[in-house]
């Protein structure tokens, strides 16, 4: 069974501004990020029992580009909490 991805405020705010940086830059990396983005909740879905970076909160880093997002697993209800998304 799939795990939803549920993505906080904070979290979604972070990502925005990470678009919103790469946009600045460049005309085509915001939508790589965002590729990159949507493959590693495809990743969490199938699997979120990665790398426990403290107690129970997890970490997956975004291919190609330097973030990582930060995640807990409820596994009643089958969700993965994106809480953060921010650069290493």
């Amino acid at each position: 069974m799939a795990y939803k991805i549920v993505v906080s405020l904070k979290a979604q705010i972070e990502i925005e501004k990470a678009i919103e940086y790469y946009a600045f830059n460049s005309s085509i990396a915001p939508q790589r990020f965002i590729n990159m983005l949507k493959l590693s909740y495809d990743i969490l879905a199938i699997n979120p029992f990665l790398n426990i970076r403290y107690k129970n909160i997890r970490a997956l880093k975004i291919r190609k580009f330097p973030y990582s997002l930060y995640f807990i697993v409820d596994e009643i209800q089958y969700t993965v909490k994106v809480l953060a998304c921010f650069s290493e």
